[in-house]
């Protein structure tokens, strides 16, 4: 990874793959600028939904939480870039799609807080990022590499 460079976890939700939506969520992000470096079509189980959702486990939402995000696969992702997390929160939009700007994620495709399309990890959650990408990848299903495009998205990048 280069000096600018942080990573963040990425998932289209059962609904994003179910409405085909990977696809134009990946271009998203590949147009910003942010490099994919793992990426991952699979079915989660009751264990991992339970990890992954663990700091809600007492609340009367989270069966309904995990019953859902095993409903079908999921598209699992680290993408790489400068400030990573927050830029594909701001592009992600509220965790509402109702309060979400069009142009974003959630506003250009999401109506419902349920099926909201996407998760990212939060950025003002210290440690969400690698507790996250932990969860899901290995190490060396990880890719580091150099996108040939970096110099023209950042401008203090050599050449």
């Amino acid at each position: 990874m280069s000096h600018h460079d942080e990573r963040t976890f990425v998932m289209v939700k059962p609904d994003g793959v179910q409405r085909g939506l990977i696809g134009d969520i990946v271009s998203r992000f590949e147009d910003r600028g942010l490099k994919m470096v793992g990426g991952k079509f699979m079915q989660i189980d009751e264990k991992l939904a339970h990890e992954h959702y663990g700091e809600h486990e007492d609340k009367p939402f989270f069966d309904g939480l995990v019953e859902f995000i095993t409903s079908g696969p999921v598209f699992a992702m680290v993408w790489e870039g400068a400030d990573a997390t927050r830029q594909v929160r701001n592009m992600m939009g509220e965790t509402d799609p109702a309060d979400s700007a069009p142009g974003t994620i959630r506003g250009d495709f999401g109506l419902d807080l349920g099926h909201n399309v996407i998760h990212g990890s939060d950025h003002e959650d210290e440690g969400a990022n690698e507790r996250e990408i932990d969860l899901f990848f290995d190490e060396d299903e990880l890719v580091d590499y150099t996108l040939d495009t970096a110099a023209w998205v950042y401008e203090d990048e050599d050449h």
